[in-house]
Order: structure tokens, then sequence, then C-alpha cells
């Protein structure tokens, strides 16, 4: 088998290779995926709305709950948090954090109008959620803005607010403009479906600017009690908009281990576990790892596990089924100037950000520019203090602007509804809708230290119904996501009667999500829609 290895500019052909350079796209697409109608979430925006408003629900995160309810949870951006019944595909609000200017949510500090990434950011469940009922919570506030950081709850007496106490955020170099708030729920009715129970605020910590929040949370699936890892919190960090700043005091965050933006953290939420392998946090809301790899370097943050990233956008482990102790973490960056990358996560690395974007140099003007022969850069300690240079660790998946936007995340597919996608890494792009996938052995392959090597992407189509119409209806195909997203915003419009209603916008505006069974899913947050990946095909080889 031949393909193409592109070097800036410079074409040569090689047998069989298992990776190519750096923007291989593919000619056509490869894969075609039907999709169908699937859920309508709640409008929490407006058919006249502008910017964020515009959107009819934000949908950001789609997590099955563990246990055997076989319910999934889904978060909109502008508060809510809802089970989704699969039974009834039915959303049914369990918590809402917006408690903003009277609105009957939590947090009368919640920041959500402005910019794409600020709100309820995402949840995660507990490991050992189905017995201790604890799941986490990520939402920017607005520090200046008058009211409680207390959670108010006469909207939802069940939750028992009693020992709350919020925390003192942990700076950023700079002016900063939000907090951004960790915060662990125990449930004492996971069963149920609305929150009982009550909320711990485990870590508060500044951003610079309303941009680039921290933007994930997981935990190692392969992790079981008693390992190093168990119940251990990886959170995806953004830089909070500090590495595109021309200032040299905020510029450098993401590459300052005496800061917590612009990495990868990983922290042990619950003070009362791993207490003979860690310590306790500054706060005494968590503990750290000993086994972190800065926690013996003076002035550094022991929470960071790796760091050189923009906007880690999401977070993705993959099992090996074929050896289920073996996992993979994997972040989806979103980039600055031209590059959107995937990374594999490992202990201690350097991505380069803000000094290199993708398997480029990051310019001072924030243009990309050739990497150096010799790749080294500082490690960076502190504003002043620098502890010798590292080679970055580069990007085994990425794709320019001329393509896409902003990379939105993806998964190795390991469902059994779609076998042409078994062993894939499907990705997205939020803005423009479209999907790609790649050989998942082959960006493993790619992690080899070497700028030049990353992993083919292979263009998808997407096939699809009008709303409402009838499984013999006639499909359409689209390179994107993009007119099915149009038709369902115009389809919801017409259904609450806004003849004369506003635009649709111009952003897909998509992410994808996995069941508890690994089938996939796209949400929208233009459409407020869910749709389900019900078949894929690939092209036929002639």
């Amino acid at each position: 088998m031949n393909d193409i290895r592109i070097w800036r500019g410079i074409s040569t052909v090689v047998v069989a290779a298992a990776c190519v350079a750096a923007t291989p796209w593919s000619a056509s697409a490869q894969m075609t995926l039907d999709v169908a109608d699937y859920a309508v979430a709640p409008i929490t925006g407006s058919f006249q709305g502008r910017g964020n408003a515009s959107a009819l629900a934000r949908l950001n995160f789609f997590r099955p709950e563990p246990g055997p309810n076989g319910r999934v949870f889904v978060n909109d951006l502008n508060g809510p948090l809802y089970i989704l019944d699969p039974a009834t595909r039915t959303l049914t609000k369990y918590l809402d954090l917006n408690g903003r200017d009277g609105a009957p949510g939590l947090f009368e500090r919640f920041s959500y109008a402005i910019d794409l990434g600020n709100g309820f950011i995402t949840f995660q469940f507990d490991p050992d959620y189905r017995t201790n009922g604890k799941f986490y919570t990520l939402h920017v506030e607005e520090p200046t803005v008058a009211g409680s950081p207390v959670p108010k709850h006469a909207h939802l007496p069940a939750l028992k607010t009693a020992g709350y106490a919020p925390t003192e955020a942990v700076r950023v170099p700079g002016a900063s403009e939000r907090d951004v708030v960790l915060v662990e729920w125990t449930d004492t009715n996971p069963a149920d479906t609305t929150f009982e129970g009550t909320a711990r605020e485990v870590l508060r910590m500044q951003i610079n600017t309303h941009l680039h929040p921290p933007a994930d949370l997981i935990f190692n699936p392969t992790a079981r009690r008693g390992d190093a890892d168990w119940r251990v919190l990886y959170i995806a960090s953004g830089d909070g908009g500090s590495g595109e700043q021309a200032d040299p005091e905020r510029r450098h965050n993401p590459q300052r281990l005496d800061t917590l933006v612009g990495k990868i953290l990983r922290i042990v939420p619950d003070p009362a576990e791993h207490v003979r392998t860690s310590t306790l946090s500054a706060n005494g809301r968590y503990r750290i790892p000993t086994d972190n790899p800065f926690m013996k370097i003076r002035g550094a943050r022991g929470e960071v596990w790796a760091l050189g990233l923009r906007n880690p956008h999401r977070l993705t482990w993959d099992v090996d089924p074929t050896a289920p102790a073996k996992a993979h973490l994997l972040v989806a960056s979103i980039g600055l100037s031209g590059w959107e990358s995937v990374y594999v996560v490992e202990k201690g690395a350097n991505y380069g950000y803000s000094e290199r974007e993708g398997t480029t140099r990051l310019l001072s003007n924030n243009e990309d520019g050739d990497l150096p022969a010799d790749d080294r850069i500082p490690v960076r300690i502190s504003d002043t203090l620098t502890r010798g240079t590292i080679v970055p660790t580069y990007p085994v998946l990425e794709y320019d602007h001329a393509h896409g936007n902003a990379i939105g995340g993806g998964f190795v597919y390991r469902g059994h509804r779609l076998p042409a996608l078994q062993g894939k890494f499907v990705f997205c792009d939020l803005l423009t809708g479209r999907l790609w996938y790649a050989d998942y052995a082959e960006m493993l392959a790619a992690d080899d230290g070497v700028a030049a090597t990353v992993a083919a992407m292979h263009e998808i189509s997407i096939r699809w119904r009008a709303p409402g119409a009838s499984p013999d209806a006639p499909t359409q195909v689209s390179p994107t996501m993009r007119p099915a997203i149009a038709a369902g915003y115009e389809a919801r419009r017409r259904a609450v009667g806004d003849v004369d209603g506003g635009r649709v916008p111009g952003r897909a505006d998509i992410r994808l999500g996995v069941d508890a069974s690994g089938e996939l899913y796209v949400l929208s947050k233009t459409d407020g829609m869910i749709r389900v990946v019900t078949n894929a095909e690939a092209a036929s080889v002639e």
C-alpha cells in the first residue's frame, strides 16, 4: 500500500508507511455515517439571540451513568444537567447551576453569556459512583459579580449546603477575569431523577480572560481499588487565553510550572484517599500524588502532570480490548494560528505551547514558523527561573485551518453497531461540523518523537433524513453535519410558530459522545439536538 508524505510542500512516495507527515488529506470521503435524530434538548437559548444565546441548547458532554440503570447524563453550558432516559429519549433536569440574575439555579456568580466555553463546562462520575454517589462538575464564575459563592438552594431543597465553603482561588500570573470551580457532589439517592445530598468545593482557580477555561475531567477506567490511579482525577486545564497575549507575564503561563493553566493536572479529589502516597493541597480539599512528575521541583505546582497546551478541549481514555490493563490517554487541543492537534498524554510531557503549535514554531506575533533543526524549549519554573531545556512532544494527529477551525475531540470506536469503524479514532471539528477518522494504530506509531510523522486522516460524509421524515423517505448526503443541523434548527423554529424568527447560526457547533456500549452520538448546540450514528459504510475500493 502506498501513501504520500507531505512536509512543508515537499512530497515523496513511500511504501507501506504506518504514518504520514503533517496535513495528510484524503481526496474524497472514505466513510459515510448514517445519523438519525435521537433526542431533543429543552431550549435555553433563543431564535432571536446572538452569540451564545443563538444556540438553542449549548449541549457539551454526553456521559453514561455508571451502573445498571442505562441512563445518560447531558449538560448544557447555560446551566442544566439532564438525565436522558434511553427508553423514552426524554431529558429530565437533574441539576441547574445557573443562578445568575435571579435565575432558579444554584450559583449567583455563574458566568455563561460571554465566550463559547463559559458556563457549566463539564461533569464526571467518580469511579466508585455506584457505591458513594459522587460526581464532579466544573463551572465558571465572575468573582466581581454580587452574590454568594455558596450555592442557593431555594429551588433545590434536597441540596444540603450547611457544610459548603468556598476556597481561596489559586492565583494566575497577570490580571484575572474569571474563576473556575471544581465541585464534588454526593447524591444520597443516585437512582432518583433529581439531586439530593451535599456539595463540596474542591478547587477554585483563576484564569486570565474569559477564554479557555479548564475543559474536561476524566478518571482512568482501568484503575482498580488499591491501584495508584484509583479515584485519581485528570483535569484538562486551558490556558485562560494567556498564551496568545503580547506581554510575557501572561504569554508564558502555559509553560510555567508555577501555575495551573495550560496543563493536564492530576489530583486526588477525595482527601481520605491515597493518604500515604500523596500530600494534602494548600486548601486542604484534595491531595496531590507524590508520583506526579514535578512534585520535587522547587517552585513548581505539584498538581501538574503535563504542560504546554492552549485549549485542551477533550480528554479520552482508550482501553485495548485485547489487553484490558493497557490504556492510553488522548487530548484534543484547540489551536491558535493554524493547527488543531491530538496528543498522547504522557507523564511530564511538554507539548510546546505557547512556543510551539502542533508541528510548527509559534512566533511572538502569533504566526507559525518552521521548527529549528535542534528543537528545544526552556523548562520554565516561573517568569524568571528556568531549569535546562526539553524537546517538545509532538502531536500524533493534526489538521490546519484550511480544513477546520476548532477540534472537538473524538473517541476510538469500540462499539458493535459500526464494524467499519472498529479500531478507528473518530473526531470532529466544532465549527464546521466536519468529521474524520484515523487508524488508531497509526496514531500510536506516530508518538515517536519525530515532528514530521502524524497519522493519516480520512474524510467522513454524513447521510441523513429531513426531521420528521419516515424511515423510507429519501436520504441526503453532505460533507459536514451543517445541513442536517440547519434543517433541525428550522424544524424547531417552525414547531414553536416562529415563522419570522432569526437566522440559522453559521456554526455547526457539534460534539461527540459515546454510550456505555461504546456507540457513537453527535450533539449540536445550534439546534439543541442529539443524533445517533446508526450505520458506517466504507467507500468501495475499485
